[in-house]
């Protein structure tokens, strides 16, 4: 069962922030802006917006691409041992 599914990494995508960030935590992919990232989720970033931006080069993100990226960072997820 994957942690990290298309439509989290969609709202990652979205955010116009570059500094939006992933996180996984008991067991739910969230997606939040810098200011609700406190020092118990900084353990728990997967990646941020700044980070992925680049995988997805161009202004429309297909369900492939999506699909692609979310299982490399449920792979991420799972290395870190969330």
């Amino acid at each position: 069962m994957a942690l990290i599914d298309r439509e989290c990494v969609r709202r990652l995508l979205e955010s116009p922030d570059p500094d939006t960030a992933l996180v996984f935590v008991r067991g739910d992919c969230l997606v939040l802006e810098k200011g609700e990232i406190d020092d118990d989720h900084r353990a728990l970033i997967i990646a941020r917006r700044r980070d992925v931006a680049d995988f997805t080069a161009g202004d429309v993100v297909t369900d492939e691409q999506l699909d692609l990226l979310a299982d490399r960072l449920d792979n991420v997820a799972r290395d870190i041992g969330v």
